[in-house]
């Protein structure tokens, strides 16, 4: 179970996220360092479950059109290892969907930056369980919440078990005070992880934008943006403290401590 925490206690944060569907595999990849996914050899076997189905089969399991299902199986019969700058590139600048439009890492990161996500950022993935934001992956589509069937049982959720929950617990154990671990993923890839099994505290901050009527509402693009914007803050701001959690300002967001609870902040912004 978590533990109880103090306002303005130390901490380590570690913030999760979720995968893209649509990719970024013609920019340029900045020369660096990059590191090899931790889980690759589940991935593999992943692969062989897919390369085994059939283009109708992947359309089915992933709802997909023909082109892409082919595409994708396609992607699978072309995974090879080891990952290489040639053959793969980093998770954090292949992906290019709502929330890694937000975060811009490719623009505002630097060096410092990079060094800083990998310390401190985590992207949940069906095929690769658990990525840091420097690993090379190839190109694929495999949502975590696709039902298929393996040796483990009839879900990803079912082949990942608790792996994914040791593999975040690990990262938060090198925290130099009481860990924090900020959830910015979906619910379909953070189910992935038991959050209750984590000695942590977990915050899903909720991102609500203002409506024509006035009301307010979380407006799923406008949100995944806005947990982009959140996941570069934080590693950019070098954020440790709880408190520093509730300063997050961009993309016109506030804090409404009003509505907030310290496991779900609050943030809203005005049309």
């Amino acid at each position: 179970m978590a533990r109880a925490y103090s306002v303005g206690y130390r901490l380590h944060v570690l913030s999760l996220i979720s995968p893209a569907k649509s990719l970024d595999l013609t920019s340029p990849v900045p020369a660096r360092t990059y590191s090899t996914p931790r889980l690759l050899e589940e991935s593999a076997q992943l692969i062989e479950v897919m390369r085994g189905k059939s283009l109708s089969e992947v359309a089915g399991l992933m709802h997909l059109s023909d082109d892409l299902a082919a595409l994708n199986l396609q992607r699978y019969h072309d995974f090879e290892t080891p990952f290489t700058v040639h053959n793969a590139r980093p998770a954090l600048l292949m992906f290019a969907g709502d929330v890694y439009q937000g975060m811009a890492a490719r623009t505002r990161f630097s060096d410092e930056d990079f060094t800083e996500a990998g310390q401190t950022l985590r992207i949940l993935s069906g095929l690769y369980g658990l990525l840091r934001p420097l690993d090379l992956i190839q190109p694929y589509r495999l949502e975590m919440g696709v039902r298929l069937a393996t040796s483990r049982g009839r879900t990803l959720y079912e082949w990942w078990g608790d792996r994914l929950t040791t593999l975040v617990a690990d990262d938060l154990a090198g925290s130099p005070g009481d860990p924090v671990l900020v959830n910015l993923a979906s619910h379909e890839y953070v189910t992935a992880v038991d959050l209750d099994a984590l000695d942590a505290l977990v915050v899903s901050p909720r991102f609500e934008d203002q409506g024509p009527q006035g009301d307010w509402k979380v407006i799923s693009f406008s949100a995944k943006r806005a947990r982009g914007e959140m996941a570069a803050w934080l590693i950019r701001r070098r954020v440790r403290t709880a408190t520093d959690l509730t300063d997050f300002d961009a993309a016109g967001y506030r804090y409404v401590p009003s509505l907030s609870t310290r496991e779900i902040p609050v943030f809203r912004r005005k049309r």
